[in-house]
């Protein structure tokens, strides 16, 4: 057995003080144990589904939806009326380009009120001796029948909750009723495809709200009688104590069909998990590894809106904590799952994990999180065909952001090599944060491990800052309809002139700092004043979230010199006037050290790997992935900014044929390399904030170590040189029809004036003519460029259950002799707060202008227009030392 040294330990303890509360002294340990010999089975990926967690085209943003590989979701029908968007036809594109694979739809979403028809079955309005739901249900079907590219991959669920209030709730006296309605369900479905020579539809169900054996035996008996069989078995799992008890559930569930002599009948458990869990990595890893362990789809179910991934994606094009976990556990596809004791099963907020093999990759992988103890992790089965003598293991953290929060690539943690002894290796990964997950990743020895990264110098839980007229609140676990905040606890009642928040901080050098602060803004953008060593230092914008603790990160640079420094924010900024919307609920202050600008990489370690492609261990390039041909790596890579990032790629190869490049799915010109050898290709391209996809592809064979990004001085530098990137206020465009300049209250967070005052533009669109111009400037002419707007929609449609019916605005891209692009604007909860929207556009002209509008619906306010040239300067390819030389 090798565990990791004394000194080792303390210096990952060390390092891990900064990403959550140090252990105490003495902490107590938990322990879980892999066995990489017991496989449990083929990796299914099902719990990555999503209820709602698609809203309309483009939201999500397409890489975000790729790399959380959602493989279900459950959508409403087309022009169902219970929620303003998530029409499945609407999602189908973006979700079938990102490999999904069933999309379910909930037919009686057609109704707008839930329960649905006021929770009465409907009759025979019309006395023709037709059920009153068939012509809906048909109409639904129909529509998908006709118009959708894919029928084959469609699941239709005609009854959602029958057993909750949906029109069946009384088994002893509706039995008869329900099941004869599925009878007329189910032929109706099927007569539909029929007609359109589609074959046979899916078709799910029952759909009941928790499970019950007697309903689902009746439903199984009377089904196979009448040879209306549901195609996946469907029921939810939505509390805290189903952590505890679906393992009997399905047990029981597969006893029942022992009994009634059915065939094996796929599972999905289309809602799990409550509000308490959406966007938690030490939560949902807890009901992955539960789905995983038992071979079923799942589906985080919908507590807010659609668009979102059920609370974990964040903002535009954003990551949160559990988008990550969704891109780890979506990263273990086409390997094995392998045998893992936790502590205990069954015991709900404890420790649970999820390991896997992949032989092909000779990479082992362990995710795991949700209790507070240290970990003691074992792993068997490390034999020495697929691993060698010597591994190199590397963690990785995730943890709580919030809803809102722009989470980063998950922060190495610990880095290091182990010698296999008799297939055994053990690590002490010290943990005291329920809420976070880890990852751990056990390879034969890499030509360059991941070090531990140490850009975070300080984490400052908010309630451990000296406060002044301020409140600490408890954010209890056990309130399954709360929010988490990190820590548990969160700061609130900051709502008087003297409220504050003092922190002390340590810093290893002169220079620039990203201080990153969780917090909640409700339903209204804010401000504070952050004060450094008692002196004022700047004014921190924050944008507007759902609620005070849906919380969300605002991002500040603040130049320090080394040593120690008291940070403050505070409610007034001259002690005498609040600042406008200054009530903020306070989480946590992180404080990232960025004298040497933002920098990331991405190992091929952890990209997806396509047509066969997989990993090298040749000396030197070790951990490399091996690619020629069509074959491919794709990298998710998270950017803190919207604006220019030095992409580059470290490869070797023996061929003098560039590297391909696609960034977000637009392809990228590279330079061969003068000569073959270890190569460092890079180009300048201007990147949206959040998730961005990057594939790259070597037609003339290659070993591809990694992608990073930069983004310095000199990448920032470029951001304002008026030869790369169109600046201007919007209010200072051409406008036309209804488009009017509006000035904002105090508080936006928009571009302000010299005098302090944001202005927009709103009422564009809802008509052809209402537009805004956006002139080409010289030196602008046909290619790829990137529009950004500072962009708003707070537009809701009227409610009409307990779900915030929030709507997607459209913007209409047109170049005049050229094309038009349409691009969706999701909620962002206040007309006075924006975020970066980022649109491609590929222009055909020399100097076409470009006019923004809708001409059937509004377009979202719009505070600010930058028009940026998608690559900037000339792609490089240069020679770099190989390892060893």
């Amino acid at each position: 057995m090798t565990a990791l040294s004394t000194a080792t330990v303390a210096a990952l303890c060390l390092s891990l003080a900064g990403f959550a509360a140090a252990p105490a002294a003495a902490a107590s340990t938990d322990a879980l144990r892999v066995d990489l010999s017991q496989s449990s089975g083929d990796f299914r990926g099902g719990a990555s589904g999503t209820l709602y967690g698609l809203g309309d085209d483009g939201v999500p943003s397409q890489p975000v939806l790729d790399g959380a590989r959602v493989t279900n979701t459950s959508q409403k029908p087309p022009q169902g009326a219970q929620h303003p968007n998530g029409d499945a036809l609407d999602v189908e594109s973006s979700f079938f380009a990102a490999g999904g694979r069933d999309l379910y739809v909930y037919i009686q979403d057609e109704y707008p009120d839930w329960a649905y028809n006021g929770g009465q079955r409907p009759g025979d309005a019309n006395n023709d001796g037709v059920w009153d739901y068939l012509p809906i249900l048909r109409a639904a079907v129909e529509k998908i029948a006709t118009q959708s590219a894919h029928p084959e991959n469609y699941v239709f669920i005609p009854f959602n909750e029958p057993d909750a209030g949906n029109w069946y709730p009384n088994w002893s006296t509706q039995k008869d009723q329900f099941l004869s309605d599925w009878s007329a369900a189910y032929d109706t479905i099927e007569s539909v495809y029929a007609a359109h020579g589609l074959g046979h539809a899916r078709i799910g169900g029952p759909g009941d709200s928790s499970w019950h054996a007697d309903r689902s035996t009746d439903l199984l008996t009377y089904a196979k009688a009448h040879s209306q069989l549901p195609d996946v078995f469907i029921w939810h799992e939505l509390g805290t104590n189903n952590l505890a008890t679906f393992r009997s559930n399905i047990a029981a569930y597969k006893q029942v069909l022992k009994i009634v002599g059915v065939p094996e009948i796929p599972v999905n458990i289309t809602e799990y998990g409550m509000l308490r869990d959406m966007g938690v990595p030490g939560q949902l890893v807890q009901w992955f590894s539960m789905f995983e362990d038992q071979k079923v789809d799942a589906q985080t179910a919908y507590w807010n809106y659609s668009g979102n991934l059920s609370d974990n994606s964040s903002r535009n094009n954003g990551a949160n904590g559990g988008w990550w976990m969704l891109k780890w556990y979506g990263d273990l596809a086409g390997s094995k799952t392998v045998r893992v004791t936790p502590p205990a099963l069954n015991a709900p907020d404890t420790l649970q994990g999820i390991g896997a093999i992949d032989r092909g990759k000779r990479k082992a992988t362990v995710l795991f999180g949700g209790g507070s103890n240290n970990v003691d992790l074992t792993v068997t089965g490390v034999d020495h065909a697929t691993f060698g003598k010597k591994v190199d293991v590397q963690v990785r953290a995730d943890r709580l952001n919030g809803a809102e929060g722009a989470s980063l690539q998950p922060p190495v943690i610990l880095s290091t090599s182990a010698t296999v002894t008799n297939g055994i290796v053990s690590l002490a990964i010290p943990n005291a944060d329920r809420y976070a997950a880890y990852q751990v990743e056990i390879t034969p020895e890499l030509a360059s491990p991941q070090p531990v990264a140490t850009d975070l110098v300080s984490s400052v839980e908010a309630e451990n800052a000296t406060l002044t007229n301020a409140t600490v609140y408890a954010q209890d676990p056990s309130r399954e309809w709360s929010f988490m905040a990190s820590n548990g606890h969160d700061v609130g009642s900051f709502n008087a002139v003297g409220s504050s928040a003092t922190w002390n901080v340590t810093v290893p050098r002169t220079g620039d700092y990203r201080l990153s602060i969780l917090a909640g803004a409700n339903q209204t953008p804010g401000q504070h004043a952050l004060f450094v060593d008692g002196a004022y230092s700047a004014l921190v914008k924050y944008s507007a979230d759902l609620s005070w603790s849906y919380r969300g990160t605002t991002d500040v640079t603040v130049h320090l010199t080394a040593g120690a420094h008291a940070l403050s924010l505070r409610a007034s900024a001259n002690g005498t006037t609040i600042l406008p919307g200054a009530d903020i609920t306070l989480d946590r202050f992180d404080l990232f050290d960025v004298s040497h600008g933002e920098n990331a990489v991405y190992p091929a370690l952890d990209a997806r790997l396509s047509r066969g492609a997989t990993l090298s261990y040749a000396p030197n390039v070790a951990g490399s992935a091996a690619l020629s041909g069509a074959q491919t790596a794709t990298f998710f890579a998270a950017t803190a900014e919207t604006g220019y990032y030095d992409v580059t790629t470290h490869f070797t190869t023996k061929s003098r044929t560039a590297l391909n490049l696609w960034a977000n799915g637009r392809a990228v010109t590279l330079t061969a390399p003068k000569t073959p050898g270890t190569l460092a290709s890079t180009v300048r391209l201007f990147l949206p904030q959040g998730i961005n996809e990057l594939t790259v592809g070597a037609t003339g064979g290659a070993a591809i170590a990694d992608v990073t990004t930069t983004r310095g001085a000199e990448q920032k530098a470029a951001d304002v040189d008026s030869a790369n990137v169109f600046r201007s206020e919007a209010e200072a465009l051409p406008r036309a029809g209804t488009a009017v300049v509006q000035t904002l209250p105090d508080g936006s967070n928009g571009s302000a004036d010299a005098s302090g005052i944001v202005r927009d533009v709103g009422y564009l669109g809802n008509g052809v003519g209402n537009t805004l111009s956006v002139p080409r400037p010289k030196g602008f002419g046909a290619g790829d460029y990137q529009l950004v707007l500072g962009a708003t929609n707070a537009d809701k449609a009227s409610a009409i259950n307990y779900n915030p019916q929030v709507i997607s605005r459209f913007v209409d891209v047109a170049e005049a002799g050229g094309a038009t692009v349409r691009a969706a604007v999701r909620h962002n909860y206040s007309w006075n707060s924006f975020w970066d929207k980022t649109i491609p556009v590929n222009l055909k002209t020399g100097d076409g202008a470009l006019t923004l509008g809708n001409a059937t619906a509004y377009a979202p306010n719009i505070d600010t227009v930058a028009l940026a040239k998608f690559v900037a300067g000339t792609p490089i390819t240069v020679r770099t030392p190989a390892n060893g030389e």
